[in-house]
């Protein structure tokens, strides 16, 4: 599937980033890539502005491309080689580059370090569905959260369909299979405010400050959030629904949230 231009500007590379985002960003092309290798120092790489990942077309023949990709392997970065529909997907601009990096935080750090990020965790509850699983991961990436965790019982080859299904963005974001119990332990400790989306909330997203050091829950598709987990939140809400049907789908109802969530961050903004 092709990427729209809102998911392609999802990686551009912005001066500052939004209140409480993780600071993920690409940079595209031979000149921008140069300059980050050449900062790409010891201490530039134990921070959270490092370059991560390297992709480049499978088909070089530029030469101060393939010298690029020499340099970068020769730094010990992971390079991967894609085709032309992948890199135009990636790249910000849309546009037919030879060659880009992703910048940011450690995507293989452990759940206990990425938790202490900023930016917004999600925790998805008792999902069935490995495809309902991957629209969790993909659209949590796509709104700039520090990370998501999986709380289901899938298996290897579901938890290998779960990534396939987020289009695999599990390779610069990351992404956890762990129990509810120990997350939310995590959130508690690194002081998160711990939101649940349900239809037994009390007040419309809007109504509730969603700003700063969050995680927020969901659950899957036929119990929703446990009780014992709904009894651990600091808030529930819930999305106004006005038809016959009994509730949203879980990506209609995580995009309502994600994006009161940011019109507060940007709100926020001096």
């Amino acid at each position: 599937m092709t990427a729209t231009k809102s998911e392609r500007e999802t990686y551009k590379a912005a001066p500052t980033a939004a209140p409480g985002a993780s600071e993920r960003s690409c940079v595209c092309g031979a000149a921008e890539v140069a300059r980050a290798l050449d900062h790409a120092t010891d201490s530039f790489e134990a921070s959270d502005r490092a370059i991560r990942l390297i992709f480049c077309l499978d088909e070089l023949e530029d030469s101060a491309v393939l010298e690029l990709v020499a340099r970068a392997e020769s730094m010990g970065l992971a390079v991967r080689r894609v085709g032309p529909r992948e890199m135009r997907r990636l790249a910000p601009s849309g546009d037919e580059a030879q060659i880009l990096a992703f910048l940011g935080p450690a995507f293989d750090s452990s759940l206990a370090v990425v938790m202490q990020r900023p930016g917004v965790m999600w925790l998805l509850v008792a999902c069935a569905y490995p495809s309902n699983a991957g629209v969790v991961i993909r659209s949590a990436e796509v709104s700039g959260a520090a990370g998501v965790v999986i709380a289901s019982d899938f298996d290897r080859v579901a938890r290998r369909d779960c990534l396939r299904y987020a289009m695999r963005v599990d390779r610069f974001f990351p992404v956890h299979f762990e129990r509810a119990k120990p997350t939310l332990a995590l959130a508690r400790e690194a002081g998160r405010k711990i939101v649940a989306v349900e239809d037994v909330g009390k007040h419309a997203p809007w109504h509730v400050d969603l700003r700063g050091p969050l995680m927020i829950v969901v659950g899957g598709e036929e119990g929703g959030v446990p009780g014992s987990v709904l009894a651990q939140m600091d808030e529930v809400v819930r999305v106004p629904m006005h038809g016959f049907l009994p509730s949203y789908n879980l990506q209609s109802a995580m995009a309502v949230v994600m994006g009161e969530r940011l019109r507060q961050e940007d709100s926020a903004d001096p």
